[in-house]
């Protein structure tokens, strides 16, 4: 079986564009990379091999983002937040398993409220605030992170809402997010190798969109001074709501 028996010219083309916004967006703000992939391409293709696409460059851009200050900053990152891991990490490997039993409908919902409930809250300008850190909730933010993410791939609004409660300083959100990110992908990767939806019919497609990605986040990243960053944030947002809404419609109605 060869990836144009799974998907035509025209999706593949309309899939490249995706990862390529997505990888310009996450350039700019450093996330929403897979709720933007899963999002635009679960409108023209079947949810599994949306998902399927996503992991191999979210997996790519992640390990730049991550990596981006040194080694040393990312190993800072992974000691200080390892109750948000490797809680993350068990709910995302649990949760996985149960994709290919799950009905499409009920996939989509799950893909669209997450991404409709954090849109919302960002354009109200919903903010939540922690006195202190406290390691239950880092542990049920990981807990709900991982479990979404192994179901749709989108682990970033409870990531983010998360850090931002903390009022963590810009440059170390960036990065942390990367390290998060790029570990929850790493373990995506393989618990999607064992569910079956990264498989050899498959991983060519995710491969095949690495390159718009990563030439979408360096345009990003080359953008990040140049552009009112609030501005397209906000209207990236818009954006997402629109997908995120089309997709609870679609789970909704069929």
């Amino acid at each position: 079986m060869t990836m144009f028996t799974l998907l035509s010219p025209q999706d593949l083309a309309l899939a490249c564009g995706v990862a390529l916004l997505a990888g310009c967006v996450k350039g700019l703000v450093g996330f929403a990379m897979p709720m933007i992939l899963i999002s635009g391409l679960s409108m023209v293709l079947p949810p599994e091999l949306a998902l399927a696409g996503l992991i191999l460059p979210t997996l790519a851009t992640n390990a730049v983002q991550a990596l981006r200050e040194g080694p040393q900053a990312a190993l800072d990152s992974i000691r200080r937040f390892r109750v948000f891991l490797l809680v993350g990490l068990l709910f995302l490997l649990t949760s996985a398993q149960l994709i290919t039993r799950v009905p499409t409908s009920t996939f989509l919902l799950m893909i669209g409220l997450p991404v409709v409930a954090f849109a919302l809250m960002q354009l109200l300008g919903v903010k939540f605030s922690l006195q202190e850190r406290s390691l239950r909730v880092e542990a049920a933010a990981g807990a709900v992170a991982g479990f979404v993410g192994g179901m749709s791939g989108v682990w970033g609004p409870p990531t983010v809402a998360y850090l931002t409660a903390l009022d963590t300083p810009k440059r170390d959100h960036i990065r942390i997010q990367g390290v998060i990110y790029g570990l929850g992908a790493v373990a995506l990767t393989f618990a999607h190798l064992g569910s079956g939806i990264l498989r050899a019919e498959t991983a060519p497609f995710s491969a095949v969109l690495i390159a718009p990605a990563m030439i979408g986040m360096w345009v990003g990243l080359r953008w990040h001074d140049r552009i009112e960053q609030t501005t397209f944030r906000k209207a990236t947002l818009v954006v997402l709501l629109v997908v995120g809404l089309n997709l609870v419609r679609r789970s909704l109605m069929g």
